[in-house]
């Protein structure tokens, strides 16, 4: 691949994980010779997320690729507007219209186990009370968020994951970058954190090129790096 042409994989990761989960897909994406970038997802609110990412976009020279996991896929769709962002792909994630709050995407379909594994903490904020996040209870975290990862790495997934700021689920996108840019979904068929019928609606609704993954945990970015890594090479060379 052009290294002059070649988009710049950006990977958001989504909510209860860091940027630590696109381990296995960024090396994928290398021995390729596609240039990547996997920042920290603050999670502290869709707009404000949505306008770091998109900083992030706009400082990188040429074409930008988002790729957007769980959380991360609400991200990307407001993100998405940035002027050098050339696609969207969505790895088992929530596709929003402008608009619309995670919970209402989530409301039309049958709860997943994630809503009833959340603990609450709080976080303070300058000049107001304490705020709310959540996140997934320890011994819930491996059979909600990664059934198809070894045990003995949920172990650490699960103590290292990160809130997510509770106000996020009512929040409503700002925008809908897949109306106006080309995108890629994979499904995660055993996803217990998203209704996997949640991503089929949203990426059937965008207009998405759509692969799924049977079998695959919310976690399918750890367990199945090259099923992911392959996805976005397609939308790579689509858009280089």
């Amino acid at each position: 691949m052009s290294p002059t042409s070649t988009p710049t994989a950006l990977l958001v990761h989504g909510a209860f994980a860091d940027a630590a989960g696109w381990s296995g897909v960024v090396a994928e994406l290398q021995s390729h010779g596609v240039p990547v970038v996997a920042p920290p997802n603050p999670l502290r609110g869709l707009a404000t997320d949505a306008a770091y990412v998109a900083s992030v976009a706009a400082q990188i020279d040429g074409p930008v690729l988002l790729v957007g996991h769980s959380y991360g896929g609400a991200v990307i769709t407001v993100a998405g507007t940035a002027e050098n962002v050339v696609g969207l792909v969505y790895v088992a994630a929530y596709v929003l219209e402008e608009g619309e709050s995670l919970g209402e995407l989530q409301g039309r379909f049958p709860d997943s186990p994630l809503g009833s594994s959340l603990r609450q903490t709080t976080y303070p904020v300058e000049g107001a009370e304490p705020a709310v996040e959540v996140s997934i209870v320890p011994e819930a975290f491996p059979s909600v968020f990664a059934a198809d990862v070894p045990e003995d790495v949920t172990k650490v997934l699960a103590v290292a994951q990160r809130p997510l700021a509770a106000a996020s689920f009512t929040e409503p996108a700002g925008a809908a970058a897949w109306r106006t840019k080309p995108s890629w979904a994979l499904v995660a068929g055993a996803d217990r954190a998203i209704n996997p019928e949640v991503e089929r609606f949203g990426a059937q609704r965008a207009g998405a090129t759509v692969v799924e993954v049977e079998g695959a945990s919310h976690a399918v970015a750890v367990s199945q790096p090259k099923a992911v890594a392959d996805l976005i090479l397609d939308a790579i060379r689509a858009t280089g």
